[in-house]
């Protein structure tokens, strides 16, 4: 009989990740990597974790998920206006640009340039797909 997952599971799953329009925002078929994770470690939220509860090996699931469920609602407090000489050549100012950014803690966070207005260069660091309802399909591998 093959395992069901619960909490402290440790799966292997592919999943798709469809915007509202059905267009594909992450697949982990594209490079045939799939995921795998421990349920309960942080990787997903727990919204998503409890969709995939009691699913086994060889399940197919499609969920939809609000942005609450999700990744979130965009939060305003993660928009910052930077001064435009932080930027450069190699690190251009220009809208829809996704920049990584060193934090004082030495981890990278990547942010999204919204706009550029003189000096001023508005950068948006919300996860890309907060604020959306997003469909996610799942195809379980294993389950241990």
């Amino acid at each position: 009989m093959s395992n069901l997952i619960n909490s402290g599971s440790e799966v292997v799953m592919h999943f798709a990740i469809r915007l509202e329009d059905g267009s594909a925002a992450e697949s982990t078929k594209v490079h045939n990597k799939p995921a795998k994770f421990v349920m309960g470690d942080g990787s997903l939220t727990e919204n998503f974790e409890s969709c995939l509860l009691g699913l086994k090996a060889g399940d197919n699931k499609t969920f939809k998920l609000k942005p609450e469920d999700a990744f979130g609602l965009p939060n305003p407090d993660n928009i910052y206006h930077l001064d435009k000489n932080k930027f450069s050549a190699d690190v251009p100012a220009s809208v829809g640009e996704i920049i990584a950014f060193t934090q004082p803690d030495g981890q990278e966070i990547a942010g999204i340039v919204r706009d550029v207005a003189g000096n001023s260069v508005t950068v948006d660091f919300n996860h890309p797909l907060a604020g959306l309802n997003l469909e996610f399909e799942v195809e379980i591998i294993s389950v241990n």
